[in-house]
């Protein structure tokens, strides 16, 4: 049986190792959500005329807040508890995935 370092030597076509292939998955995560965040900062800066709109769903516990404001806030409301009841089910189904081949 191998241990975990000769585990994390394996490498793939590439000459990759594991760990740096996860590294390279974290850092290109990282420089997406960078991209975006300019995207929407120039696209502010260029529709200055436009209305602005937020909402957000934070669990504390088992009690949500829903917090919201501006003109369209009941879609982004509606939008983000459509968001955490699905991001809740995957969870779940993922627990139950995870006892089935772990047992």
């Amino acid at each position: 049986m191998r241990n975990a370092y000769e585990e994390n030597m394996e490498t793939n076509e590439e000459g990759l190792t594991v760990s740096s292939r996860f590294f390279l998955l974290l850092l290109a995560g990282f420089v997406m959500v960078i991209v975006g965040v300019v995207i929407v900062l120039v696209a502010t800066v260029l529709n200055a005329g436009g209305s602005v709109s937020g909402g957000a769903v934070i669990f504390i516990g088992p009690f949500p807040i829903v917090i919201g404001a501006g003109p369209d806030v009941e879609w982004l409301v509606l939008f983000s508890i459509i968001l955490t009841v699905l991001s809740i089910a995957v969870f779940f189904v993922m627990r139950r995935k995870m006892r089935m081949f772990g047992d």
